[in-house]
C-alpha cells in the first residue's frame, strides 16, 4: 500500500488543532491567512508579429497562517471551552470504564 502523501483539513478542524496546540481554553477561534500581492508582466502566448505577447497579471501568495479571536461564533471559528471539555470528557469516561473492571 503507498504511503499518504497529504493530510488535509477543514478549516475548522484546522482552527481547532492550532486552539489546542496554543493550550487556548477559551472563546471562539478561527483561521487567519495573511495574503500577500504583486504584479508582473508574463507571456501569455507565441510570439506575434510584435514580438512576445505579454500580459500584465496579479500575483496572490500566502505569508502567513494562523488563528485570530472572534466576538461571536461562525462557520470559521471553534468554541476553545468545548474543545477541552471533549478532550476531559473522554479521559474521565474511560477512567469509568477502567474502574468497573
Amino acid at each position: 500500500m503507498a504511503e499518504a502523501d497529504r493530510f488535509l483539513f477543514e478549516l475548522r478542524e484546522l482552527a481547532g488543532l492550532l486552539v489546542k496546540q496554543q493550550g487556548i481554553r477559551q472563546g471562539n477561534w478561527g483561521i487567519y491567512i495573511e495574503f500577500g500581492f504583486g504584479a508582473a508582466n508574463v507571456p501569455t502566448g507565441p510570439d506575434g508579429p510584435l514580438g512576445k505577447t505579454i500580459a500584465p497579471a496579479s500575483i496572490n501568495f500566502v505569508q502567513k497562517i494562523g488563528i485570530q479571536r472572534f466576538p461571536e461564533p461562525n462557520s470559521l471559528t471553534v468554541d476553545a471551552a468545548e474543545l477541552h471539555q471533549g478532550k476531559g470528557s473522554k479521559k474521565a469516561a474511560s477512567r469509568k470504564a477502567a474502574k468497573k473492571k
